[in-house]
Order: structure tokens, then sequence, then C-alpha cells
């Protein structure tokens, strides 16, 4: 079966990190630009951070900017999220998923997705 697969969250305080990984199962991520969504508590899903196929250009949105660093390593078949100065505001689940990469914005392609991975940030 062909998924996406994220992994990594945890429950963290203000200010430490986490990486996430994201691995597709069943297919190659080859030529598609991928993002991280975010679903915080009662809110819609958001793009956070996207990335394209050559790297060429790493989105963030303002939020995450300076703290959130996207990279790929397709080698592995792996998109990584790599968090630091984590925010209670950050706390939600994390999903990865195809996606429009856009001057400013990242759009997710599609709205079938896995099961995410939960980051829960708290003092």
């Amino acid at each position: 079966q062909s998924q996406f697969v994220e992994s990594g969250g945890g429950l963290v305080q203000p200010g430490k990190s986490l990486t996430l990984s994201c691995v597709a199962s069943g297919f190659s991520l080859d030529h598609y630009a991928i993002g991280w969504f975010r679903q915080a508590p009662g809110k819609e899903r958001e793009g956070i951070s996207c990335i394209t196929y050559g790297q060429e250009s790493k989105v963030y949105t303002d939020s995450v900017k300076g703290r959130f660093t996207i990279s790929r390593d397709d080698a592995q078949n792996t998109v990584y999220l790599e968090m630091n100065g984590l925010k209670l505001e950050d706390t939600g689940v994390y999903y990865c998923g195809f996606s429009v990469v856009g001057e400013s914005s990242c759009t997710a392609l599609s709205e079938h997705w896995g099961r995410g991975t939960q980051v829960t940030v708290s003092s």
C-alpha cells in the first residue's frame, strides 16, 4: 500500500527540538515536491513548510521561519523537518504529503493523509 509514514513526534518542553521524518512507502518521492502540514487542536490543517524535488526552493510559513528547517534525502525516500525552539503553539499533528510550492505558501495536492505524528509542546 502506498502511503506517507510520519514519525519523530513527541512531548517536549518549550525551547526544545524535534526532528520529524516522512517516509514514502510503496512509491518514490522522485520529481515530487513535498510539504509538511500541521493540524493544531480545533484548527484546520495548514501548510507550514515545503520543498521542491531539486531542493532549489524551500518555503516556510511565517510562524516557523528561522526555527524549522526542511530537507530531503531522495536516496532514502525521506523528507525531514527539523524543529528548533519549539513553542506551545507548535502543538499539533504533523503530516507530510505532495505539495505545491508557492512563493510563500504550501498547498496540499491531495486530501489522502497518513496517520501523522503528534507533537506536543508543554511546560
